[in-house]
């Protein structure tokens, strides 16, 4: 009986944090990798979201040989979670390198605002966004496939 119950609030937990078509993102405010804060927006029409490295890097792929600012051309930021990566790995290693991209990568480093979106292991799921509000979402777990929709993409 225990088990059945705790099932049941699993999924309704789950079933809350589901977006909808129309609902609108409430804004937040995170710092990028060069400590520069970025607030969410009505004027961003995509939201890129990675909860895992795998999800990251294959951003990373999509984004290869594009120009510095491509996201920015076409009003999308990239939010990384990068809550479960070690403190000392994170300033030592992984900061560093992210400095180096030449796009900008908003850091959730507390989980405060990823698990907002349900994102999932080893995927980057797109938020279509229109005056703040979601008009469409879509999952992505091929780098070609992220880079094809982001081309399609108007600047």
């Amino acid at each position: 009986m225990k088990a059945a119950a705790l099932l049941l609030l699993c999924l309704l937990s789950t079933a809350a944090l589901a977006l909808e078509p129309g609902e609108r993102l409430a804004p937040w405010t995170l710092l990028d990798q060069h400590d520069e804060p970025y607030t969410l927006n009505d004027e961003t029409r995509i939201l890129l979201v990675a909860r895992d490295m795998a999800g990251a890097k294959l951003v990373d792929a999509a984004l290869q040989g594009k120009p510095k600012g491509y996201l920015e051309q076409r009003q999308a930021v990239f939010l990384a979670d990068i809550s479960r990566m070690p403190g000392v790995i994170a300033s030592l290693f992984a900061l560093p390198k992210m400095r180096g991209y030449n796009y900008r990568i908003l850091l959730d480093r507390d989980a405060r605002i990823a698990p907002r979106y349900p994102a999932g292991e080893g995927e980057v799921l797109w938020l279509q966004l229109e005056d703040g509000r979601l008009v469409e979402q879509r999952v992505f777990r091929e780098a070609e496939a992220l880079k094809t929709a982001l081309e399609t993409v108007k600047p």
